[in-house]
């Protein structure tokens, strides 16, 4: 299973993002099953339509709670107190509160990969990131 981020949805859907290219060439071979969180989502689906894509916002959004792409993690009381913890710990870290919640999840459900264009799943320090 591997886990996708916000930068990773945002580039496979928008044309003229600088990673698209790479999202697309890894979506289309990938095999294994993706996973992703309600708070990724939201991070995705808004940062798409305050960007002018609400379309592709809608598009996207209608794959993902349809169970086509990925499956949609809740979070839990406890995943939000313990990135409550992470945040707080790793003050040194520009990783915002989503990461931390990806983090904590993918913890929980020991999901070791990563599709993203973030450096901040690296300094998470467990986890392999591609593509």
């Amino acid at each position: 299973m591997i886990f996708v981020d916000t930068g990773a949805w945002y580039a496979g859907v928008v044309p003229d993002d600088d990673d698209h290219q790479a999202a697309r060439a890894w979506l289309d071979g990938n095999t294994q099953p993706l996973v992703t969180t309600d708070f990724v989502v939201d991070e995705t689906l808004t940062l798409l339509k305050m960007r002018g894509h609400a379309p592709l916002a809608l598009d996207l959004g209608e794959s993902l709670f349809a169970g086509e792409l990925a499956d949609v993690v809740l979070i839990t009381e406890d995943d939000i107190r313990q990135a409550w913890h992470t945040f707080r710990q790793f003050r040194d870290k520009d990783w915002s509160f989503t990461d931390c919640t990806s983090k904590v999840v993918m913890e929980r459900l020991q999901v070791a990969e990563a599709f993203c264009f973030d450096h901040h799943f690296r300094q998470f320090g467990s986890v392999t990131v591609v593509p």
